[in-house]
């Protein structure tokens, strides 16, 4: 089976530093990987080069099995992995909560008649219609979390890259937003910090440090409860430092 992305030896810079030291990573379709490493370790930044949004210096990508090199090249890339930023004010731009949703569609060619209904029906199958004919910038932070993440939605893509998306959730949204990423038959890579939140979805870990990705190893746990714990990098020095305390 072709993987939807494929990195060989990616190496991106920014003001002289590399952020990213040649990477290589595969996401295969139907995998749920998690991303993790410390603030400023270049998660972001690699999120951003999947999509064509930082350009490395060298290496090769490969996307929906094609090598992309051009603007041209990430456009549709771009059609067919939907990201989520981390700040969804970043991603709300439209004047309403139906014509912030649409805007991808009409992107992808359908009509405006095609692309409302397409949000229409994403707001439907999320439980978020009440909020269609709402003003976005008066949404509350959870509400607009869940409306980006319909946006991403409507264009109907083969894969997610999910920047923190938990970020500043309280449990009511956050139990929304996990229902909802459950329930989806879609290839997913997930950047956070909140261990269980990727324990819950994640099938596979990587790790960032100094720029170099590393295997983090899931390891399952049966007790009472059937759960997942992510080992990383840095679970060493943590350990060490929640015994201190």
């Amino acid at each position: 089976m072709t993987a939807l992305f494929d990195l060989a030896d990616v190496t991106v810079e920014r003001a002289g530093r590399r952020v990213l030291d040649r990477v290589s990573l595969r996401l295969e379709p139907g995998e749920r990987l998690a991303l993790i490493g410390a603030n400023g370790a270049g998660k972001t930044t690699l999120l951003r080069t999947l999509v064509g949004l930082e350009r490395p210096i060298e290496g090769r990508i490969v996307a929906f099995g094609a090598e992309r090199k051009v603007e041209k090249d990430f456009r549709e890339v771009r059609a067919r992995a939907g990201y989520l930023f981390q700040d969804p004010d970043d991603q709300l731009f439209s004047p309403t909560v139906i014509e912030d949703v649409a805007f991808g569609p009409l992107n992808l060619g359908l009509s405006p008649r095609e692309a409302t209904a397409r949000a229409e029906a994403t707001l439907e199958r999320l439980s978020l219609a009440h909020l269609a004919r709402r003003i976005t910038h008066r949404l509350s932070g959870g509400e607009k979390r869940l409306v980006s993440l319909a946006g991403v939605l409507a264009m109907e893509p083969r894969a997610l890259l999910l920047d923190e998306p938990t970020n500043a959730l309280d449990e009511t949204h956050l139990a929304r937003l996990s229902g909802i990423l459950a329930s989806l038959d879609v290839a997913m890579v997930i950047v956070s910090h909140d261990r269980h939140f990727l324990e819950h979805h994640a099938t596979r870990a990587v790790a960032l440090k100094d720029g170099r990705l590393a295997p983090a190893a899931l390891h399952r746990h049966v007790h009472v409860h059937d759960h997942v714990h992510i080992h990383g990098i840095d679970d060493e020095h943590e350990h060490r430092h929640d015994s201190d305390g």
